[in-house]
């Protein structure tokens, strides 16, 4: 047989047996590390990083894995036009690397083009290892829709070249790098086909993939189909964390060659894994979800379905509601409580997210105000253990009606009374923040904001759009989920007719459609982007789709005054969705 010679490396979870000087067999500890990052906070971010990477060594890992633009944060917009923020990146870059010693880095970070032609930066891959930057991946396709406006800043790659690291060939990609097979005509290139003519060993990527509530599979199917075509594996780290709208849920993973997952991270929380790759291609963990129940292709989400992964969706609005007081350093909130359905369901995620201690519901009956709202309200409140206040309007409303009096000359009753309610209400309501520093939540739901039903400066006030890329139907299903264990909405808020209660006897019917039958309309257009026709074709009535349409695309200048919404949809109102507000489309 010759001469066998054993050679162990001072990590030992990494060793080469030569055998015959031809036989080699080598294995990777790669460690995942999914993180809640800060945007522009260097300092908590890099601390972060450094305090994975020493971890990872104690568990004598060879490589470790961070997200997308981990040094900085993700997104981090028209920060980057800022030379120092650029500087500070590059700093942080140089204090990582000094960890970098006996274990591989890859971690995410703006570099500078060096070139005169093109934008002056690129989303790039740093790979440190012993105490050097010993290679740059940057990005190549920079996604410029929805939520996504990476060709604003970056120069996207001009060239594709594989990492070499400890003898291996790592094909390292980021985000929407892998999300091209070569088969969307909206990109020229797909950078795995240049990499693969380099023959890599395994394909790295890093990615900050956002959160919505058909978007895991998705992400699934893409790192499958990529696993399939070029035969590799490929170990894929996300970011978690809520970044104003946009929440990140993680589900860092490892994919063999057949498609199976050997590793699949939690959702909606930090957490560090290690998987160890084998030479021949394999890991050795066992397979935790085999590939036949792995999707191939990308769910189509073709119907509205309310109860669609509302665990996942209850999750990520904590997780936002969380994240948006922490990285603000704010701490306390308030909720306008109406004994409705939209404001108990805000109040108990508040609640939850914030601990009951930290939030305050604000009770403001008028006249119009039933007598079980106002039980309702205050059963919700004694459920969830957070204190409450009553303030009545109707005296400061006959106050107002008084003043008003001259100009409105008798005028009937009508909208303009209405709404003057909701403003006490949005008034009484701020001055309550202002004193005590709380941060209103919002209450209003999707199908509201997309028809116009809500008052500027009333019930559309606050800092925070809790349930706002929620359809009034998913409002229900999230009660629903909320009393999974036990009835803390009470039972008669989930089942009463909805009401903005502003005259008497009133119902939301008055004004709009049931919601049955209003969200699927208001999902075909505004998620499905689908027309007039294509809606009518589907079944409903012409002149309801036609006046449903017209609410939507008049009430833009509404919602182009609201306040961020916590996004959980493939189209959300905000940053996402660029509708312009005197555009005639369908008016």
């Amino acid at each position: 047989m010759g001469l066998i010679l054993w050679r162990f490396c001072v990590n030992y979870n990494t060793f080469v047996i030569l055998l015959d000087s031809r036989y080699t067999i080598y294995k990777m500890k790669i460690f995942l590390a999914q993180q809640n990052y800060h945007i522009g906070n260097f300092e908590a971010n890099t601390a972060k990083i450094i305090s994975a990477i020493e971890e990872a060594k104690k568990q004598k890992g060879d490589l470790i894995v961070f997200s997308e633009l981990s040094v900085c944060g993700y997104p981090p917009r028209d920060f980057l036009e800022f030379n120092d923020f650029i500087e500070q990146g590059l700093a942080s870059i140089d204090k990582i690397k000094q960890t970098a010693d006996t274990i591989g880095v890859l971690v995410g970070c703006p570099s500078r083009n060096l070139k005169p032609e093109g934008k002056d930066l690129f989303n790039s891959a740093y790979l440190l290892y012993e105490k050097e930057v010993k290679g740059i991946v940057n990005k190549s396709l920079l996604p410029n829709y929805d939520i996504f406006d990476e060709y604003r800043y970056f120069e996207p790659a001009y060239e594709w070249n594989v990492l070499n690291f400890k003898g291996k060939k790592l094909a390292v990609t980021i985000c929407e790098d892998i999300w091209n097979l070569g088969d969307d005509p909206l990109y020229r290139i797909c950078p795995m086909d240049e990499l693969i003519k380099q023959q890599p060993d395994i394909m790295i990527n890093l990615s900050a993939s956002p959160f919505d509530y058909i978007h895991e599979d998705g992400r699934k199917s893409i790192v499958k189909r990529n696993v399939l075509k070029y035969n590799l594996p490929m170990v894929y780290c996300n970011t978690i964390g809520s970044q104003t709208e946009i929440i990140f849920d993680g589900g860092s993973l490892a994919m063999n060659t057949n498609g199976d997952l050997i590793a699949e991270m939690p959702y909606f929380t930090e957490s560090m894994a290690s998987v160890t790759w084998n030479d021949d291609g394999t890991f050795s963990e066992p397979v935790v979800r085999p590939a036949a129940t792995v999707l191939i292709s990308e769910p189509n989400a073709e119907k509205y379905e309310p109860n669609k992964n509302i665990e996942k969706i209850h999750h990520a609005i904590i997780l936002g509601i969380r994240d948006y007081f922490s990285k603000m350093s704010f701490t306390k909130a308030i909720v306008a409580s109406s004994g409705g359905i939209d404001s108990a369901v805000v109040l108990a995620l508040a609640c939850e997210a914030l601990g009951a201690k930290n939030v305050n519901a604000l009770l403001l009956p008028s006249q119009f105000s039933t007598g079980h709202s106002v039980a309702d309200a205050e059963l919700l409140s004694k459920n969830l253990g957070n204190h409450f206040d009553t303030i009545p309007i109707k005296g400061i409303f006959d106050e107002f009606e008084k003043s008003l009096q001259p100009v409105f000359k008798g005028l009937p009753f009508n909208v303009a009374e209405e709404n003057l309610q909701s403003r006490i209400r949005g008034a009484l309501v701020m001055a309550m923040s202002n004193k005590f520093g709380s941060i209103l939540l919002n209450t209003s739901n999707k199908s509201e904001l997309a028809t116009g039903y809500g008052t500027l400066y009333g019930d559309m006030a606050g800092g925070l759009g809790v349930i706002g890329d929620l359809y009034k139907m998913q409002v229900y299903a999230l009660a629903n989920y909320i009393n999974r264990n036990k009835e803390i909405i009470p039972n008669n808020i989930i089942d009463k007719a909805p009401s903005a209660e502003l005259r008497p006897d009133q119902k939301d019917s008055d004004s709009l459609p049931e919601y049955n039958i209003l969200d699927p309309i208001l999902y075909q257009y505004i998620e499905r982007r689908h027309g007039p026709k294509e809606i009518i074709n589907m079944g409903h009535d012409p002149a309801l789709v036609s006046r449903i349409l017209k609410l939507v695309n008049t009430n833009e200048y509404k919602r182009n005054q609201f306040c961020p919404i916590i996004r959980v949809s493939p189209k959300a109102f905000g940053i996402g969705r660029r509708v312009p507000i005197v555009g005639k489309y369908l008016s």
